[in-house]
């Protein structure tokens, strides 16, 4: 597992894998660049201070200007021992591939990051970007899943 925080790496407890600077190992590097520059759209026009129901419908809105297939409010089963316990609601699912989380907190902690990465390993999927537009400047995070 691999957490990108604006192109650098941040060591957490899980594996890491090393990324090129040059961009050759960056998973889904157009759709995730794109990803975050219209959420910096988003937060330059609309700031801080929203609740965080508002940011997704704006990303909604720039991911259907920009012809980008996603699903809001995501269902994610989760499974132990084959049977079902749970669900969990993703902010965004695009392509059905990249998990967007979104927060609005004074910053990105721990626990935030432990969701995103319960998201990942309940849907299998590679990519989850965490965003939060709860300060003057948008932080992101990329979290990767290494099968």
């Amino acid at each position: 597992m691999a957490i990108i925080r604006r192109s650098c790496l941040k060591e957490l407890s899980y594996e890491l894998t090393q990324i090129d600077t040059n961009g050759k190992k960056i998973l889904y590097k157009d759709l995730s660049y794109e990803i975050v520059g219209l959420a910096m759209q988003v937060h330059n026009k609309l700031g801080y201070g929203f609740l965080e129901k508002v940011y997704e419908n704006a990303l909604m809105v720039q991911f259907r200007g920009k012809e980008i297939k996603a699903k809001q409010q995501a269902p994610i089963t989760v499974y132990f021992d084959r049977e079902v316990v749970g669900d969990y609601y993703a902010d965004i699912l695009v392509e059905d591939k990249i998990i967007i989380e979104l927060k609005t907190a004074e910053k990105i902690s721990g626990a935030h990051r432990a969701q995103v990465l319960n998201y990942l390993k309940a849907t299998g999927l590679q990519l989850a970007i965490l965003l939060n537009f709860g300060k003057e400047k948008l932080e992101y995070e990329r979290f990767i899943q290494i099968k």
